[in-house]
């Protein structure tokens, strides 16, 4: 290039000392503004050239940065954005080079990098154009996606056998970790645990919330207590007096402080759904929902929540018992979500957008809810592919919930069809045939939801 300049400026002196007629200096006079096009043209591609070399390293400035930025001051985070750009800048031909970088947490985390260069001009100068300023800038954001994540855990007798539980206690926890990583201040991730087997546990402490139907547990738990009334009257001419007695049985329920905490399914089509009871339940008792003396009571759940050691908590305190109901774990996974009875589903910033999961893992196939022993009727409650997929799951990923679903097959089952269709999609299920696969399972799923995006 500099020998077509060194060229042009010698064609130019040229015409301007030739004194053979008025048509050369014309000509040369008139041919200025051409030079000048073609020389724009020229430098404005070399230009381009330099731009598209600063915002591809801008972009990987930015996401670089986002991996520690929340844990740097300004002083450290510019100098880690300098440092990462000119290990990616290294156009030789620009002058000038500045760059900045700042990170902020309003409506999410984002790292901004802004930079600009400034590119000599090569033919432009001759019309007294010396250089081209470029400029950029790249934005890596993460977190501007809440989560609000809600497990649903089997915690039936079956998961005792080759190790299952040991494994699920330990994907369960390394999955609490990642999603407490990608939360750089609380509120960001939420996680909600729903241990289940044929009941759920929503807590003994909240024997007198209005919102449990008594009327089940009354009757089955309680006892007999006999009662002797007696009566006296005078007969015969000497009002000689007759005591009569009669003695008789009444069904005494027990005091509810003595409940376990284990709720069954709601009255149906309520099973489904999570409408919440409100003073009007008592003549719709059918939203309300049961309270049931189960001998093999779960752990008893946890709403959303950041508090990460006392989730770790009852993760460690699951022990299997019971038979597999999923439908009720499901429900209540969801009803985590958006909150009610004894869950409280904190307040969503509308700076914010939300994304909502249900993680679903079970190792066998339904065995009994409150109304059967059938798979087929249980599996119908959640989804039902006669009914164009109606049920529990069809509810769910129509009200914007993500379902994963997560089948631990280590004893010959076949494929769980309901748990397939429950998935949101076919690659949000799972069906793994070891116990220790569980752990790469959740590894996935969490990387897939805190992954980082990148928004220029």
């Amino acid at each position: 290039m500099p020998q077509t300049l060194h060229a042009l400026r010698r064609w130019l002196a040229a015409f301007g000392s030739d004194t053979s007629g008025n048509i050369a200096t014309i000509f040369a006079l008139a041919s200025l503004p051409l030079v000048g096009f073609v020389g724009a043209a020229v430098d404005y591609s070399r230009a381009n050239s330099v731009k598209t070399s600063l915002q591809t390293a801008l972009d990987a400035t930015a996401l670089m940065l986002s991996r520690d930025a929340a844990t740097l001051n300004s002083a450290d985070l510019q100098s880690k954005a300098s440092n990462y750009f000119k290990a990616m800048f290294t156009r030789a031909d620009v002058a000038n080079v500045a760059i900045s970088a700042s990170y902020t947490t309003s409506g999410g985390s984002a790292v901004t990098v802004n930079g600009s260069a400034t590119v000599p001009t090569e033919i432009m100068t001759i019309m007294g154009y010396n250089a081209m300023t470029v400029s950029g800038s790249s934005t890596a954001k993460w977190g501007s996606t809440r989560l609000r994540v809600a497990l649903a855990l089997d915690v039936t007798g079956s998961m005792a056998s080759d190790g299952k539980m040991t494994a699920l206690k330990s994907a369960t926890k390394n999955l609490l970790t990642q999603l407490k990583a990608a939360a750089t201040q609380n509120g960001d991730v939420y996680v909600a645990i729903v241990p289940f087997n044929k009941d759920v546990n929503v807590g003994r402490s909240n024997y007198a919330a209005t919102w449990i139907d008594w009327s089940d547990w009354d009757d089955d738990n309680g006892s007999d207590v006999s009662s002797t009334t007696c009566t006296t009257t005078k007969t015969g001419k000497n009002g000689q007096s007759t005591k009569k007695c009669s003695t008789s049985t009444t069904w005494v329920p027990d005091n509810h402080n003595t409940w376990n905490g284990c709720i069954t399914d709601r009255d149906q089509n309520y099973d489904q759904l999570v409408d919440v009871p409100t003073s009007t339940s008592v003549t719709a008792p059918s939203k309300l929902w049961p309270a049931e003396q189960f001998d093999s009571c779960p752990a008893q759940m946890m709403g959303l929540s950041y508090n990460w050691t006392s989730l770790n908590s009852l993760v460690d305190g699951l022990q299997p018992v019971g038979n597999t109901n999923q439908g009720i774990g499901l429900v209540w996974a969801w009803q985590a979500l958006v909150g009610g009875g004894p869950l409280t589903a904190p307040s969503k910033d509308a700076n914010y957008k939300y994304q909502e999961i249900i993680i679903l893992m079970s190792d066998g196939m339904n065995t009994e809810n409150r109304y059967s022993t059938s798979q087929t009727q249980i599996d119908k409650r959640m989804y039902d592919s006669s009914k164009s997929g109606s049920g529990t799951c069809a509810n769910i990923k129509s009200s914007g919930v993500t379902i994963y679903s997560v089948q631990v097959n280590t004893g010959g089952d076949p494929t769980s069809t309901v748990m397939r269709n429950c998935a949101s999609s076919t690659d949000k299920f799972w069906m793994i045939t070891s116990a220790t696969a569980l752990n790469g399972v959740f590894q996935a799923i969490g990387t897939n939801l805190t992954q980082l995006r990148v928004a220029k």
